[in-house]
């Protein structure tokens, strides 16, 4: 790009009165009588250009001079330089701009960015992973409004390198206000936090929650321009929740810019109403909930040992509510149980209750369901009474996001339970309106709202056919460590597939279907004097190695893996089908095909 002559001249004029300011002219004869005299033989009498650069590049001055020049490079080189340089530390890191993106002017959103960590210290040995080493990798998921998003992977570390921007958009819900430009007035009353969670991901491909936090961004109300920076500490869950994981680096800023902002004396008065609206709410209902279990424990004495609980925490717990929100959402009528198993060990399970008074058991950690049938305690002892098969004792109550019923039967044993929630004397109601008051969508409340489910982001066919070439592998290696060859019926493989769809299609619907079609087809397939046999087997997560090692732990799967004898042919299909929240189901079948021999 050439520079117009008025530009040129004033450039030129600038350098010279640098070069006269550091003396450069003096400095090269310096160097210019040095060089003859020290590096130079008597018998030459000339000094060439290029002696002449080497000896100032040498010296140093060729870069004293550029230093103090100054020049300006290119906005891009300078974008890229940067993002070449290796950084550690995040505290001196300025933001990344925000990338180009379709914004609504007429809307107002937050922009919350993630600066880095640090105080990761369970990572704080960890090395450095190389270029294309499979390490593993944290992941911030954000849930904010009915809004949901997900930060890139990065490698463990003390300090993990996040550098992630998340645009969240801030509106009322109420309708007609959906494109009204909120201001900071307004988003004071919105109450809602940003639902922050941590998860590690392993070399293996399995996921742990490190960590979950509430943020309160409506600080940012209050800040200058704006803009704020908080410094978040992340706990860690379960037995560790009061433990340290690390720091998050945040930055939160609103966009458009707000024309007033308001003083910090009226956000800190605003979080107090809050935090005491919802303490008086909590406080009532508390005072409602002993009230009842007093009426409750009137009615029979032996009810103080039943398993009633109106607060409860753990993991079985916490499955069940997701299956019956679940169940809900998919228009059925279902219940959390609270009682026990064998051995009186308590446990939590769901409940639907048909249109046709049909019962259904559900068992929110294996997926198993059960059909219950009580079992009459009047009928004469020579009646035929129904066996149950669930493995759960006795049940205390049950409840959903709208009812809560304790049991007042005479007997609280799971086999004689009657499901008729309408008669009081079976099953005691909690007042909805109590339940509404904490519980009711919009509510102001310590417990956070739902988010929504998210699409799966694994592709079924992709993942199936990595998965089955991995098996492939550990098939033949295993068969070579046996001393056997292997070959593959590509062909047989594939009729294997109709099999593990009509599965799936059993499994989650309870329809069998495409059996016989399949059966005819392997019939088709395998020649007359064939053995067939085959084995399948269903998984919820993506570890191939894993897999096998289950499988071979089953002398039937084990005896076709490592078929012996005369034509051995092997088969192996994997069917992945993906489910929202990147959930899967996955089934595996090895099959074999062998001539007989008498």
């Amino acid at each position: 790009m050439s520079l117009p002559p008025e530009k040129a001249s004033e450039l030129k004029q600038i350098i010279h009165q640098q070069l006269l300011k550091m003396d450069v002219h003096g400095r090269i004869r310096e160097v210019l009588a040095e060089t003859i005299r020290e590096e130079l033989a008597p018998e030459h009498q000339q000094l060439s250009t290029e002696d002449l650069i080497r000896a100032l590049r040498q010296r140093g001055i060729i870069d004293d001079v550029m230093k103090e020049l100054k020049f300006v490079t290119d906005v891009n080189e300078t974008e890229r330089a940067s993002a070449l340089k290796p950084s550690t530390h995040f505290v001196d890191r300025e933001p990344p701009v925000l990338k180009k993106t379709n914004i609504d002017p007429t809307r107002r959103y937050l922009y919350l960015q993630v600066l880095g960590g640090k105080a990761f210290l369970e990572h704080l040995q960890e090395p450095e992973p190389l270029p294309g080493q499979i390490c593993s990798t944290f992941t911030l998921c954000l849930h904010f409004r009915n809004q949901r998003f997900r930060s890139k992977p990065v490698p463990c570390a003390c300090e993990p390198d996040f550098q992630d921007g998340f645009l969240l958009e801030i509106h009322k819900d109420s309708l007609g206000d959906g494109s009204k430009m909120v201001d900071a007035t307004t988003m004071l009353s919105i109450c809602d936090p940003v639902h922050m969670v941590l998860i590690k991901t392993d070399t293996f491909g399995e996921t742990t929650l490190v960590a979950s936090y509430f943020l309160e961004w409506r600080s940012v109300l209050a800040a200058e321009n704006g803009v704020t920076n908080v410094a978040v500490e992340l706990l860690g869950v379960g037995t560790e929740s009061k433990v340290s994981v690390g720091v998050l680096n945040i930055r939160l800023e609103m966009y458009p810019q707000l024309n007033k902002t308001l003083s910090s004396e009226i956000t800190s008065t605003q979080f107090t109403l809050e935090h005491q609206k919802t303490a008086e709410k909590e406080r009532l209902f508390l005072v409602y909930a002993k009230q009842w279990w007093r009426e409750y424990l009137q009615i029979r004495p032996t009810h103080n040992a039943r398993l009633v609980k109106i607060f409860a925490q753990g993991d079985c717990e916490d499955h069940a509510n997701l299956l019956c929100s679940l169940l809900l959402g998919f228009g059925l009528e279902a219940f959390v149980c609270v009682g026990t198993k064998a051995k009186g060990v308590p446990h939590t399970w769901v409940v639907t209750c048909g249109s046709d008074g049909t019962i259904t058991f559900w068992e929110s950690l294996t997926g198993h369901r059960y059909i219950h049938r009580p079992i009459n305690p009047d009928d004469p002892p020579l009646a035929e009474q129904p066996k149950p098969l669930y493995p759960y004792r006795t049940i205390g109550c049950i409840f959903n996001h709208e009812k809560f019923f304790g049991n007042c039967q005479p007997s609280d044993a799971v086999e004689v339970c009657v499901f008729d929630l309408h008669d009081e004397s079976k099953w005691k109601p909690m007042s909805g309106e109590a339940i509404k008051s904490v519980c009711a969508p919009g509510a102001t409340s310590s417990v956070p709202p739902s988010p929504p489910l998210c699409a799966s982001t694994i592709d079924a066919a992709v993942t199936s056919n990595e998965m089955e070439v991995q098996l492939r592998i550990l098939v033949s290696e295993h068969r070579k460590d046996l001393g056997l060859s292997t070959v593959w019926d590509d062909q047989l493989s594939y009729l294997l597939s109709q099999a593990l769809a009509a599965y799936e299609l059993e499994r989650t619907t309870g329809v069998s279907a495409g059996n016989e079609e399949f059966q005819d087809a392997v019939r088709r397939a395998v020649p007359d004097g064939h053995t067939f046999k085959g084995f399948p087997i269903h998984f919820v997560h993506r570890n191939a190695r894993r897999a096998f090692a289950t499988c071979l732990r089953s002398s039937f799967c084990e005896e076709i893996i490592c078929c012996r004898g005369d034509q051995v042919r092997l088969a192996v299909r994997v069917r992945v089908f993906a489910y929202p929240e990147s959930a899967c189901a996955v089934w595996i079948m090895f099959a074999c095909k062998y001539r007989s021999v008498l």
